[in-house]
């Protein structure tokens, strides 16, 4: 990853950013409940007017029950009511053109808040997975790994560990070219996202290298998982291609480290890879 991309990344995912961004939001929701609370306030003040208005015409016996001036009569309140009223509702809608273009702010900021988090997303992308093939990256394997290692020693659950070569990968670029190398470096990388589960991370730890980890995955799954897995063929200028590969696992042992259950299984990779050269020969 180039120094320009860990910048960007750096940048869209700085937390000062986030935390003004969040309270920039976190403002204007504030002052959007404020201006909706005063239209509640100020709907139950013109209903109270309304219903005022409505005493005052209906009962203008109530003015002498509570011995009101004489020459205060009931259309005199009413006027007065109206006026208020009118006072009132264009204060209303004052604020609410002013509110409309609040909404429409708040939305704007809304829309870029998920701009910038997308954005953000996308380059975190590009930062763990490897693009040719689509699996994530060494840096982010390993990552990952620490954290599955510990998780296994605090809960004591089972996990595994798949490493895997491409067999004459070196032959094949040699022969056919690097783009016939992509060509079997993406297939193989597709027929291992197909072979394992949703939760199990697929890692190219580079060149023909893979590496496969496997929480709570059991010996058994992981032997059930080895099966879906076997030699494929490439077509290759237009001529078929036979690819194969030999694999090493290992199981999580209390007291492991990452490096530890790595090499247990590499172990057992080179010694298939060696016991195929000897039989070969």
């Amino acid at each position: 990853m180039g120094p320009k991309l860990v910048r960007m990344t750096s940048e869209l995912q700085s937390p000062e950013s986030e935390v003004l961004e969040h309270q920039e939001i976190q403002r204007s929701l504030r002052r959007l409940d404020r201006s909706t609370s005063w239209f509640w306030w100020n709907t139950i003040t013109v209903f109270i007017l309304l219903l005022a208005a409505l005493a005052a015409v209906s009962l203008p016996q109530l003015l002498e029950r509570y011995a009101l001036p004489q020459h205060l009569d009931a259309t005199i309140v009413v006027r007065a009511l109206l006026i208020v009223m009118l006072i009132s509702n264009s204060y209303t809608l004052y604020h609410q053109r002013h509110f409309k273009l609040f909404r429409h702010r708040l939305a704007e900021q809304m829309q870029v808040a998920v701009k910038q988090r997308m954005r953000a997303d996308k380059f975190y992308g590009m930062a763990i997975i490897d693009p040719l093939t689509g699996l994530y990256n060494r840096r982010y394997g390993e990552e990952c790994l620490q954290r599955e290692v510990a998780r296994a020693e605090k809960e004591s659950y089972d996990l595994a560990v798949i490493a895997m070569d491409l067999d004459h990968f070196k032959e094949i670029n040699d022969e056919f070219g690097h783009a016939a190398g992509d060509s079997v470096l993406k297939e193989f990388s597709r027929r291992l996202r197909r072979a394992i589960r949703a939760c199990d991370v697929p890692i190219r730890v580079g060149g023909d290298e893979f590496l496969v980890v496997l929480p709570e995955c059991s010996r058994e799954n992981v032997h059930i998982i080895l099966s879906r897995l076997g030699p494929f063929e490439v077509i290759v200028n237009r001529q078929k291609m036979k690819v194969s590969f030999c694999r090493g696992r290992a199981q999580y042992q209390v007291g492991d480290t990452p490096q530890t259950i790595v090499q247990r299984a590499d172990k057992v990779l080179y010694d298939e890879k060696e016991s195929r050269t000897t039989s070969a020969v």
